[in-house]
């Protein structure tokens, strides 16, 4: 009977450590808190946990795992597996797909920009860019256009702007650098103190950070129209990672890509944006809408000599620049 007892004991271990061995949990770096920018990864793990009965899960931390300027540097050392980061906080380091950060290119919409995103991916400059930091792009995170919440008095016209210190990073803040503002870079978490401490006397924004990081809460007035562009803000995998996972969960993941993705857009478009504006009124925030002219005249001296400026720089770095905005801009061309 001991005899009998003891097999069973080592069967019944061998199962558990067999079941433990099947299970995998991979660690993902956001950083704020839960808002509609990591819908689509909240989404993701709540998929991926049920296409696998909870063998492969997804541990999303915000901002215990890295410094969100860092999350690329953790991807490419194994840190943790998953992480989402802004190409703007650090252009040097992922220059391909800084193209969708040129100011006014145009997109349209939400579905838009994850269309043009997904297709950048696969170009292999840009799966070679990336994979100099062990990173593999696995979906972007889509956002409206950018406008400004500042302090102290409204802009009347785009004039106003000359002097003003602004956090914009990427092609936005060099759209601002044409109408006289100060562009300066900073991450998404410094923003409400620096507006409220004087540094800056404006921030760039989606409507759902201005919302999550506070600037509305002291801020003055916001700008309708400005509309220069937008950050792009990539999820990636660590490359390794994604290599050892066993057939059905890579299938688990990659295959609930489209749905988060399909999450976040409605959740951004239905939940976010109905929000917007009166969160504003609320506030007695003055909004500011510039003259068609004065737009027009904004695009012009901003858009075409920040192209000729990315496509001269990453073309010496040997990217192939012109491809890669050729690409991009006669998509949207032939979506319009």
């Amino acid at each position: 009977m001991r005899k009998y007892l003891n097999r069973a004991a080592i069967a019944a271990l061998s199962m558990t450590f067999a079941t433990e061995a099947l299970a995998t949990e991979w660690n993902v770096s956001l950083w704020g808190k839960r808002r509609a920018f990591t819908e689509h990864v909240e989404k993701l793990a709540e998929l991926v946990d049920q296409k696998t009965g909870g063998e492969f899960t997804l541990s999303i931390s915000y901002g215990g795992l890295s410094k969100n300027r860092e999350n690329l540097d953790g991807i490419s050392i194994g840190a943790f597996e998953m992480a989402q980061f802004c190409a703007g906080y650090h252009r040097d380091k992922n220059p391909s797909i800084t193209v969708l950060e040129l100011p006014f290119l145009g997109v349209s919409s939400l579905e838009q920009e994850v269309d043009l995103a997904m297709a950048l991916y696969k170009h292999p400059a840009v799966e070679k860019d990336l994979g100099r930091w062990n990173a593999t792009l696995l979906m972007p995170s889509p956002l409206p256009q950018y406008n400004l919440v500042g302090v102290g008095d409204a802009p009347a016209t785009l004039a106003d702007f000359a002097g003003l210190t602004v956090r914009a990073t990427g092609g936005i803040g060099k759209a601002m650098e044409t109408v006289g503002a100060v562009p300066t870079s900073m991450s998404a978490t410094e923003v409400r103190q620096a507006l409220d401490s004087g540094v800056i006397k404006a921030a760039s924004f989606a409507p759902h950070a201005h919302m999550s990081f506070g600037t509305i809460e002291n801020g003055k007035w916001w700008t309708t129209n400005l509309n220069p562009g937008s950050v792009h803000c990539p999820v990636v995998v660590n490359t390794d990672a994604l290599a050892d996972l066993s057939d059905a969960h890579r299938d688990a993941l990659l295959s609930s890509v489209d749905e988060a993705l399909a999450y976040y857009i409605d959740f951004y478009n239905n939940k976010t944006m109905a929000a917007w504006g009166p969160a504003l009124e609320e506030r007695g925030i003055e909004q500011v809408t510039f003259a068609d002219a004065e737009i027009a005249a904004f695009k012009e001296a901003a858009a075409a000599p920040a192209a000729a400026s990315w496509i001269e720089e990453n073309t010496a770095r040997g990217l192939p620049a012109q491809e890669l905005y050729d690409m991009i801009t006669g998509m949207i061309a032939g979506d319009s």
